[in-house]
C-alpha cells in the first residue's frame, strides 16, 4: 500500500516545531552555564561564535553583535566564563545552541593554563632565541612534509610548491595531527625524515580547536623541532592560531598554503632572476672582451713588437752597462788591496821587530814606576790618618785622665757617679793610675757645686 505524501513533513517544518517546543519551554528561557570557550570566532558583523564545553560535554553558542557592548574583556578559546541566555533551536542546521546574553570571565581553561605554562617554560630554556633558527634554503631540491595524508593541508601544500617551483621533490611523512597519539607520532616521523637528505621539513595540519591543534602544544613536540638538524616551517592551523611549535620552529608560517610558498621561490621569480643574472653574466663577458681585444691590438701596434731587434738592442746595452760595473768594482777592489799589502809591507815593525818589543818592554817599565809611586803615596797617606786616630784615641781615652791625679771608684764593676749609690759598709774598688785600692764605707757626705 502507498502512503499518502501528506503524512510525510519537510525537514524545515520539523526544525520549526522543535524551535517552537524550545521557545515555549519557560525553563530554558534563562539558563546560567559556566564553561570553557573553543572554536571562538569574530564573524566580520560582530556576532560571536563559539563552543562551551566542560570536561564531557559541549553546546554550541552565538552571543549576537547588541549583546557583546556589556563584555569588559575580549574572549578567546581556553577561557572559562560564565554565561546566561536562552536555549534555542537554529532550524537551518537542526541543532540547538545557548544565545548569550551575558558573559563574564571565569579564569582560563585548564588546557590554556598549560599550554602558557609550558610556553613559560620553554622560553626560559632558550628554545625560543632566534639565535638557535636555521635559515630557510631559497632554492630547495627536496622537501619533506609532515602532516595527515589526507584533507585540505597536504592538498594546498603539494598544489602550491608544484605551482610555483615544480623541480623541486617532495616527500610525505604521513602522520596523526589530532588526539592522543598524535603527539608521538609526529616526533616519530621528524626523526625519520631527519634520515632523508632534505632541504627543508613543513610540519602542521589545518585549522581547529584547541584540543584539535594541542599535538602541536606538546613538549615532546616542541624539542623535536628544536633538535632537528633540519630547518623546520611550522604550518599549523590559521593565521590566529599559535601554537609551541610555531615559537620553536625555525619559520612560522600562517597556514600550510603559506608555508609552501614560504618553502619555495616561483618559477616566474626564477626565470626573471636567471634572465636578469644571463644579461649581467653576457654584459660582463662582452667587456671584458673588449678590454682584452684593446690590449690586443695595443701590444699589435706596439714599437717592440713592430721592432723586436730593439729589444735585443737595448737588453745588449744594459749587458754591456753591468759588466762595465762589474768590472770597475773588481778593480777598485783589487786596488784596496794592493795599497792595504803595501802600506803593511812598508810598517817599520816588519822591518824592525825589536823595536816593538823595546816599545812594550819601556811601556810596561814606566807602568810599574807609575804604580809604584801610586802605592807608596796611599801607604803614606793611609800610614798619616793612623797616626790621626791613635792620636784622637789617646785624647779620649778615660785611663789618661787618671794620670793627672784622678781616680774611679767602682761597686761591683759598676761606676760609682753619685753618694747615693753606696751605702755605709759597702766594699768598693778605687782604680788609680797605677794599681787598685779595695776600701769599706764609712761616712758619706754629700755636697752641691
Amino acid at each position: 500500500m502507498i502512503e499518502t505524501e501528506e503524512k510525510y513533513l519537510k525537514v524545515s517544518d520539523l526544525n520549526e516545531y522543535i524551535k517552537c517546543m524550545f521557545d515555549e519551554n519557560t525553563a530554558l528561557r534563562k539558563i546560567y552555564l559556566k564553561g570553557e570557550i573553543s572554536n571562538f570566532k569574530n564573524h566580520t558583523r560582530g556576532h560571536l561564535y563559539f563552543t562551551l564545553k566542560d570536561e564531557s560535554s559541549r553546546i554550541s553558542a552565538v552571543m549576537f553583535y547588541n549583546n557583546t557592548f556589556s563584555l569588559n574583556f575580549k574572549p578567546e578559546d581556553g577561557m572559562n566564563v560564565l554565561v546566561s541566555g536562552r536555549i534555542s533551536c537554529y532550524p537551518a542546521q537542526g541543532t540547538y545552541q545557548i544565545y548569550v546574553e551575558k558573559m563574564e570571565k571565569d579564569g582560563l581553561g585548564n588546557l590554556y593554563i598549560e599550554y602558557e605554562k609550558l610556553k613559560k617554560k620553554l622560553a626560559t630554556e632558550g628554545l625560543f632565541d632566534e639565535r638557535y633558527k636555521k635559515p630557510i634554503p631559497k632554492y630547495p631540491r627536496k622537501i619533506g612534509i609532515i602532516t595527515a595524508p589526507t584533507g585540505a593541508a597536504i592538498r594546498d601544500i603539494l598544489s602550491t610548491i608544484k605551482r610555483r617551483f615544480p623541480i623541486c621533490e617532495t616527500i610525505l611523512f604521513p602522520s596523526l595531527v589530532q588526539g592522543a597519539s598524535a603527539a608521538p607520532d609526529i616526533v616519530r616521523q621528524i626523526k625519520r625524515a631527519g634520515e632523508y637528505d632534505l632541504d627543508v621539513i613543513i610540519c602542521g595540519r589545518g585549522g581547529g580547536s584547541i584540543e584539535d591543534l594541542w599535538a602541536f602544544n606538546e613538549e615532546i613536540v616542541a624539542r623535536a623541532i628544536f633538535e632537528s638538524k633540519i630547518p623546520i616551517i611550522s604550518a599549523v592551523g590559521h593565521e590566529v592560531d599559535f601554537t609551541i611549535a610555531d615559537f620553536v620552529a625555525d619559520l612560522r608560517a600562517p597556514t600550510p598554503t603559506g608555508a609552501a610558498e614560504m618553502s619555495v621561490p616561483t618559477i616566474v621569480d626564477t626565470s626573471h632572476i636567471i634572465s636578469e643574472k644571463k644579461i649581467r653574466l653576457t654584459t660582463y663577458i662582452q667587456n671584458a672582451i673588449k678590454n682584452k681585444q684593446i690590449k690586443v691590438n695595443h701590444l699589435k701596434n706596439s714599437f717592440i713588437l713592430k721592432n723586436p731587434m730593439s729589444l735585443y738592442e737595448i737588453k745588449e746595452q744594459k749587458l754591456d752597462n753591468l759588466i762595465d760595473q762589474i768590472n770597475t768594482i773588481i778593480k777598485n777592489k783589487l786596488s784596496y788591496s794592493e795599497n792595504r799589502i803595501q802600506h803593511i809591507r812598508s810598517n817599520s815593525i816588519l822591518k824592525n821587530p825589536l823595536r816593538m818589543y823595546e816599545k812594550n818592554k819601556s811601556d810596561i817599565k814606566n807602568k810599574g814606576v807609575r804604580v809604584t809611586n801610586l802605592i807608596q803615596g796611599i801607604l803614606e797617606k793611609n800610614a798619616h790618618k793612623e797616626e790621626l786616630l791613635r792620636n784622637t784615641l789617646k785624647l779620649v781615652n778615660p785611663l789618661n785622665i787618671l794620670d793627672k791625679g784622678y781616680s774611679l771608684v767602682e761597686k761591683n764593676g759598676k761606676i760609682i757617679k753619685d753618694n747615693k749609690d753606696i751605702e755605709i759598709e759597702d766594699k768598693i774598688k778605687i782604680k788609680l793610675s797605677k794599681g787598685e785600692i779595695t776600701a769599706v764605707v764609712k761616712e758619706k757626705k754629700e755636697w752641691k757645686i
